[in-house]
């Protein structure tokens, strides 16, 4: 009698054992309610409500076996960078954007800490897929360095980085005309720039077809180009009159922002010298904080990166607040 209460308890004790695994995942809290609940993910949690992906967040994922997502996860001070301080400065952003750059965290299935290694790779819910680089002893996605690996949850895992990814889907020329058309931003931005391609008629060499090589591309905001009007005494305005100067300048100023290196992000970049298409080489200052300088032959100050890091199907964009001159 004794054996057979014996074993009975035993059999009681591995049946609660084998309870409490499996309801350890049921109590972890969702990749949704870890940004609800952390007040470091307070502007996530708004992008998501906004982008619509929160309800898809709070759920098992119906496109993978596992039931999991891998997200990783913009802090809030990531958002800041971008000027997106609190939920409601994410109106100045296009919301159709908005969903496509959050789904640009996501990927299907549970990718741990374990397997970030340098010079993977990572698909995404969008589409586009993500690059591992090593820097140092950080390990960074894209041009964000990765804060914080496997934080648990009930439907996959979250790891928390420093700076939003941003991918465009498109190629470097259409990535520019969407922001002139207001499909990013609220308040259209490179419209001078695109003006300053068309004029040059260099769109071509920077549209995406098969075989063509994939770019580093410095992008003057419309406030640097207006800035170079002041500086060298002509009125630029509009994007119109950027063909008030000589059309040989223009072109050589453009081919001063590019670089074919197969498209850099901060991450791998180091500094020193590099040479653009048009030949005069430009001047990288420190990483630091994830973005660099970059000063032209012609500068007398550097330019400041404003948004960093952004993937186009042909290189990768920064935008930058002084145009770079030979």
């Amino acid at each position: 009698m004794l054996r057979t209460h014996l074993f009975l308890l035993i059999a009681m004790l591995a049946m609660a054992l084998v309870s409490c695994k499996k309801d350890d995942k049921d109590v972890l809290p969702t990749i949704a309610s870890i940004a609800v609940t952390n007040a470091d993910f307070s502007t996530l949690e708004g992008a998501a409500i906004q982008g619509g992906v929160a309800v898809v967040l709070s759920n098992p994922n119906p496109n993978d076996p596992s039931g999991d997502y891998t997200v990783f996860a913009p802090n809030n001070a990531a958002f800041a960078r971008l000027g997106l301080n609190n939920e409601s400065d994410l109106a100045v952003l296009d919301r159709a954007f908005l969903t496509n750059t959050l789904l640009y965290h996501v990927s299907n299935g549970n990718l741990k800490g374990g397997d970030i290694k340098p010079d993977r790779t990572s698909g995404s819910a969008l589409g586009p897929v993500r690059r591992f680089i090593a820097r140092g002893s950080d390990n960074y996605i894209n041009g964000s360095k990765i804060l914080a690996t496997d934080v648990q949850a009930q439907n996959g895992t979250v790891h928390v980085i420093d700076k939003v990814l941003l991918a465009t889907g498109a190629d470097i020329v259409q990535s520019a005309l969407a922001l002139t058309q207001a499909k990013v931003f609220v308040v259209p931005e490179l419209t001078f720039l695109v003006e300053a391609v068309l004029y040059a008629e260099l769109a071509g060499a920077l549209t995406a077809s098969p075989g063509s090589p994939s770019f580093t591309v410095f992008a003057p905001t419309d406030a640097a180009f207006k800035q170079l009007g002041v500086d060298l005494g002509v009125s630029l305005n509009v994007p119109a009159d950027i063909r008030k100067l000589p059309k040989d300048v223009v072109t050589a100023v453009l081919l001063n922002h590019v670089i074919a290196d197969g498209g850099k992000f901060t991450s791998e970049m180091n500094g020193g010298n590099v040479a653009p298409l048009g030949g005069t080489a430009l001047t990288l200052g420190a990483f630091n904080n994830g973005t660099l300088t970059v000063k032209g032959n012609g500068n007398s100050t550097a330019a400041n990166m404003v948004i960093p890091d952004v993937l186009t199907t042909n290189g990768v964009v920064h935008v930058i607040d002084r145009v770079l001159l030979p």
